[in-house]
């Protein structure tokens, strides 16, 4: 622990020269990390103090809906009220996301709504300092959302998804009215194939179908203030600028095309479409692990580890991507996935800092472009390149690595 302060301590000396990280009305950069919400105080701090530390001014964390419970346990709650307080002493604004545990909780039913809804409704009149709450996460997908499709192919998922945001938004609405509810969180593939092993949607037709079904409900207000997408790359080594031009997948270089979608779907009703906010609330980019930093991690050997670039490009592509999200104008904030690595190399080494939370090299790089985004300070015209190779613009130049999403 010595060991570890005293090198938090060397970094900060060494960026004592740069601004403060601040949330402010502009575009916020942060990361999805569960690590600080805890109900010890001391924990829940000292992970807020790492996002501060980096840059970030936004941790996203995820509370798990109990089915069959229209109430968070008092653990859970506490957890959420310690992580929130801990935030606002770093000047961190929390996020929540409310989800179910998996496709087998998936909230399809009447009751199972509103006990989802309820739930919802709790957790923001609980936590006042709170004021974005991201409804489900990743519906696109069979892990987190059955049934996919219904009868001869035709959607599923879009449209209970729709019930469920539409109740919700109302839920949360009636007891805090200037929360931000934020729908989508889409993942950004899927086969579109009702017979495939894994039945998935697309972020392309899942957004239209979405719209359809808005449409079809006669609904006369909106199902949500913001989307959200999780725009990862096919794998590690794709840049963030690459645009999908011949496929119904969504990265952050397909800004353009993801506003038009929500026009296509929305535009015309209660619900905002092409001027709608949207959130980048996952996006992870997996660097390799040093050998002096082995024992910080396990199952060092695993296939799933092997997607992972160097520290230098890491810091490239989180800076582009930084970059590409604030000259995007609709776009509100983009999350990194996460502050810190997980150990088990199975998982993601997508942080800034090291499993033993010692900072990487990619850190100040970051921590610069996020001040520098919401200083406005960025620009949007430059030819983007990263330490390698020219930057990848088309799915033709796609490298089809192990990746884990």
């Amino acid at each position: 622990m010595r060991l570890r302060f005293l090198t938090l301590v060397i970094v900060l000396l060494a960026l004592a020269g740069a601004s403060t990280a601040t949330a402010g009305p502009g575009l916020f950069v942060g990361a999805a990390d569960d690590r600080g919400r805890t109900a010890d105080p001391v924990i829940a701090r000292a992970q807020m103090d790492l996002a501060r530390l980096a840059g970030l001014d936004a941790i996203r964390v995820t509370t798990v809906w109990p089915r069959g419970g229209p109430y968070p346990d008092d653990g859970g709650l506490a957890s959420l009220k310690v992580a929130a307080q801990m935030a606002a002493l770093d000047g961190i604004q929390l996020i929540v996301t409310i989800m179910p545990y998996g496709s087998r909780t998936t909230p399809v039913t009447p009751r199972a709504r509103a006990q989802f809804a309820a739930y919802a409704a709790t957790l923001a009149d609980d936590l006042p300092g709170v004021d974005h709450f991201i409804i489900g996460n990743e519906p696109n997908l069979n892990r987190y959302w059955l049934p996919q499709f219904g009868p001869h192919g035709s959607d599923a998922a879009a449209k209970s998804y729709e019930r469920l945001l539409a109740q919700t938004y109302d839920a949360i609405k009636a007891v805090a009215p200037s929360v931000q509810v934020i729908g989508g969180s889409v993942s950004p593939r899927g086969s579109d194939n009702p017979k495939a092993r894994r039945r998935t949607h697309s972020p392309t037709s899942f957004i239209l179908d979405l719209g359809r079904a808005y449409r079809a409900s006669g609904r006369r207000k909106p199902i949500m203030d913001a989307f959200a997408i999780h725009p990862y790359g096919e794998s590690s080594s794709v840049s963030p600028a690459l645009a999908h031009t011949r496929s119904t997948s969504i990265g952050l270089g397909d800004y353009d095309k993801l506003v038009g979608l929500l026009g296509q779907a929305f535009d015309g009703t209660a619900q905002q479409g092409s001027t709608l906010p949207i959130l980048y609330d996952e996006y992870g980019v997996q660097s390799r692990i040093p050998a002096s930093k082995d024992d910080a991690y396990n199952h060092l050997k695993i296939r799933t580890g092997r997607d992972a670039v160097t520290e230098k490009r890491q810091a490239a592509y989180y800076r582009e991507a930084i970059r590409l999200a604030a000259c995007q104008p609709n776009v509100e904030g983009i999350l990194i996935f996460h502050t810190v690595d997980e150990r088990d190399l199975d998982r993601w080494q997508s942080g800034l800092f090291y499993a033993d939370e010692t900072p990487k090299s990619s850190l100040a790089s970051v921590r610069a472009a996020a001040f520098a985004a919401r200083a406005n300070d960025v620009v949007c015209d430059a030819e983007v390149v990263d330490d390698d190779t020219a930057t990848l613009r088309s799915d033709t130049s796609v490298h089809k690595g192990s990746a884990k999403r």
